[in-house]
């Protein structure tokens, strides 16, 4: 870091990439500054500068001693251990140290007393949130909404007719001549554990599926105009049972209330829809298997007269943005559902549906709004003619 980098830090001050201690003594304390940095996008701590941008005046042998203390700080009270960078600026002042923390690549990282802090602003914060913890471990691979338990639904509660059918088209096996219990079956589909149907399996095969988890379903508003801002609708519907009910009657609400054209077929024909039917197939199964099911929220189908919304719990995992889902890239929040998708749904994987969603109808706006935790996909509607 040269004089003007650092300069220019302790002048703009104390944000949420950079703090200043005038000294450090307690080793906790810094493991603790180092773990909220390590949790969120990394940042430096300039040890030697007070609070206003003036030097604390530390000397050779302060420097010393803490670059023991940032060591013991790092490998020591910082789990998992840590590399941190150190730089000594000389001032006319004393010494500063710099002390640079790079976003973790493990996170969630803990203190010594397992707890997990961010930042937030130029301070920091404890997380308690169970969803927020939760999601902290989804980001790192250590753990996934699918796989959760769903509570109540054991194996009395499978749809025994569907999962037969299931069974005997992709499998060519049957119910009856399993040579296996059936709860072993599920357990080594990975659909159960102990008994109980994790939210995977339960969303697949279960009977009624909305009874025991009524926040993972689709509800849907036609609005008469461009605003969602009013008590007046023309239609509505809550998408809920087994997961391919949910895609078959969310098609069925939005075919029935889009517009059909009849693009030179016959009187008596149905007509073409104003936007093409796949495009929602691939928005609609991307919304139900790679939402966050970690989030207590339903997916959103809103239809205005100018677009239709589709909005989906969670924003894009890990390092996905926009740009890398429009070029095919994927992450996989939910691989439970994923490895069985391509059997029920119209799903090929591969990141491939938005891709596909664009070449039919390139008019398609994404946001990942990841301050309120959801993705949201806008298809703009063609004016319709008279």
């Amino acid at each position: 870091m040269n004089n003007t980098e650092f300069q220019a830090i302790i002048d703009r001050g104390e944000d949420g990439k950079h703090q200043f201690k005038s000294n450090v003594t307690n080793v906790n304390a810094l493991a603790a500054e180092m773990v909220a940095f390590c949790n969120s996008s990394g940042g430096i701590i300039l040890i030697g500068v007070n609070d206003d941008g003036s030097y604390a005046g530390l000397t050779r042998e302060d420097i010393g001693r803490l670059n023991q203390l940032v060591a013991n700080a790092a490998s020591q009270s910082v789990r998992p251990p840590i590399n941190p960078q150190t730089e000594n600026i000389a001032t006319a002042n004393g010494l500063v140290m710099v002390v640079q923390i790079p976003q973790g690549i493990s996170k969630p990282y803990m203190d010594n007393n397992g707890l997990i802090w961010v930042k937030s602003g130029s301070d920091k914060r404890k997380v308690s949130a169970r969803e927020e913890i939760q999601r902290m471990y989804q980001a790192a691979n250590l753990v996934h909404g699918d796989e959760i338990p769903a509570k109540g639904l054991g194996i009395n509660e499978l749809d025994k007719d569907y999962f037969d059918a299931f069974l005997q088209k992709h499998f060519n096996t049957a119910l009856d001549k399993l040579d296996m219990p059936l709860s072993t079956l599920l357990e080594n589909m990975n659909l159960m554990q102990d008994g109980v149907f994790n939210v995977a399996g339960a969303l697949l095969f279960t009977r009624n599926p909305s009874f025991y988890l009524p926040i993972f379903i689709v509800k849907a508003v036609v609005f008469p105009g461009s605003d969602s801002n009013t008590s007046i609708y023309l239609d509505s519907q809550d998408m809920s049972g087994k997961m391919l009910n949910v895609f078959k009657e969310s098609l069925g609400f939005i075919t029935r209330n889009l517009h059909h054209l009849q693009a030179g077929q016959s009187v008596n024909s149905l007509g073409e829809l104003e936007i093409p039917l796949i495009v929602f197939e691939e928005l609609l199964t991307n919304a139900l298997i790679h939402r966050d099911y970690f989030v207590s929220a339903t997916i959103r189908l809103l239809i205005f007269r100018d677009r239709i919304e589709i909005i989906s719990p969670g924003h894009l995992p890990n390092n996905l943005t926009v740009a890398k889902i429009k070029l095919g890239n994927s992450n996989i929040r939910n691989p439970i559902l994923v490895s069985f998708a391509s059997r029920i749904l119209p799903y090929r994987g591969l990141g491939s549906g938005i891709v596909r969603a664009l070449a039919a109808y390139p008019d398609i706006e994404f946001i990942d709004d990841r301050e309120n935790n959801m993705f949201k996909a806008i298809i703009k509607r063609p004016p319709f003619p008279g």
